[in-house]
């Protein structure tokens, strides 16, 4: 088993303690630098860092390799990469972008193939001159989207 097997392997049993915590990402460098980002249903608290941190770090062995190890939750304005992470978005603004355009719109529904923004535009009226406020909403599969990042308001 090479040494990122481990590693995934030992990500996946502490993960299965808890399931509202999923991974994002792991990166393993040449220098064995492991990077490992979490997302949590609910958010990740420190303590979920922790322990899956200790979860890697007491089963490993130094001796065999020497490493270093870095366990955090994704940014805020970190892209969204699973499906996962949009269902728990909706109803929040997030920025997609397309092979296309670049939206800046509610998430208000997420599935398996596609999410669906709304927003509301300002577009020049049918009749007359001047401008009204329309309600605009997109359909956008997975596999067209090049980013997408939650906007956080104040």
């Amino acid at each position: 088993m090479t040494f990122k097997e481990k590693v995934n392997t030992l990500i996946s049993e502490a993960l299965q303690e808890k399931p509202s915590i999923f991974l994002i990402d792991l990166s393993i460098s040449d220098s064995f630098k492991v990077s490992v980002g979490l997302d949590g249903d609910n958010g990740v608290a420190l303590q979920d860092c922790i322990d899956v941190s200790r979860a890697i770090e007491n089963n490993l062995d130094r001796e065999e390799q020497d490493f270093s190890l870095e366990v955090a939750s994704v940014g805020v304005g970190s892209p969204l990469k699973m499906t996962r992470q949009y269902k728990k978005n909706i109803g929040r603004t997030l920025i997609v972008t397309t092979n296309n355009e670049k939206i800046e719109a509610e998430l208000v529904e997420a599935n398996d193939v596609f999410i669906i923004l709304s927003w509301e535009a300002r577009e020049p009226k049918k009749v007359g001159k001047g401008k009204e406020t329309v309600q605009k909403e997109q359909q956008i599969p997975y596999t067209e989207i090049k980013e997408a990042i939650v906007t956080v308001t104040f």
